[in-house]
């Protein structure tokens, strides 16, 4: 869990200026839902991202 909020904190929220809460809490749904498990690749799960992985374990 500390990997994924360090790379929260680096690939979204410093880069990102939220005029309100609501943006935020959208953008971080956003890069979790179809970011981070959709799209980013995951070493620990051999270089493929976690919704592949899924599918291939299915």
């Amino acid at each position: 869990m500390e990997s994924f909020f360090s790379r929260l904190k680096v690939e979204l929220v410093y880069a990102t200026s939220f005029e309100s809460i609501s943006q935020a809490r959208s953008e971080v749904f956003e890069y979790i839902e179809v970011f981070y498990n959709r799209v980013r690749r995951h070493s620990t799960l051999g270089y493929v991202s976690p919704a592949e992985y899924e599918r291939k374990c299915a």
